[in-house]
């Protein structure tokens, strides 16, 4: 029985000691120690991390810039805005460029020709002032498709917009001419854009007075 008894008192010592190890592992080491390695192994993760990342975006510059370099230069050879500085000139150029897209659909006028062009007044306070010339045409169906495309695939960027076709009984015939379509009138609204003008600068209120 005393035998029994000091065998019971080693396990329940050596319970105890376990007990106060783990207590002192919760209370000493783990919020001193084992914590703070922790935080410390995270910053160092997300350290190299980020490194990583820094590398690859500087290993992939040479690259990029070359990418840049050439979307720049795509956009160079072909400018979204319109070159004139007022909306004068930039009607008179839209109605220019009409002239000559019509001119090489149809050289001489013989399978189109444009019946009206006028400019329309547009709305103030935009942010990109836009230049629209109302058009009338009356075309061969080819000549109406190649006028469209070379309108809207040139350079600057125009926009075909309010586009109306009717069909008409004239021909448009040509001497060497062996397929005689039906004409079409044709009338649509070819607008483009300005470069917004930089903000004037506002006047301080109220005058300095004279001394």
């Amino acid at each position: 029985m005393a035998a029994r008894t000091a065998q019971q008192d080693r396990w329940l010592a050596l319970g105890l000691l376990l007990a106060a190890l783990a207590l002192a592992y919760l209370v000493l080491v783990h919020p001193w120690w084992t914590m703070p390695m922790r935080e410390v192994g995270a910053r160092i993760a997300e350290s190299q991390s980020r490194e990583l990342r820094v590398r690859t975006q500087l290993q992939q510059r040479p690259q990029v810039e070359r990418q840049l370099a050439a979307a720049q230069a795509a956009l160079g050879n072909r400018p979204g805005f319109l070159t004139e500085p007022s909306a004068e000139l930039a009607t008179a150029a839209l109605t220019q460029r009409l002239e000559t897209v019509v001119g090489q659909a149809s050289p001489g006028n013989r399978s189109c020709a444009i019946t009206n062009r006028s400019p329309f007044p547009a709305g103030g306070g935009e942010r990109f002032p836009r230049v629209v010339v109302q058009v009338t045409l009356r075309c061969g169906v080819p000549e109406t498709a190649a006028v469209l495309h070379a309108l809207e695939s040139g350079s600057p960027r125009l926009f075909v917009d309010n586009l109306n076709i009717l069909a008409q009984s004239f021909n448009f015939r040509t001497p060497q001419a062996e397929d005689q379509s039906g004409g079409l009138n044709v009338s649509f609204d070819l607008s483009g854009y300005l470069k917004p003008s930089p903000a004037a600068p506002t006047p301080a209120r109220g005058g300095a007075r004279a001394q």
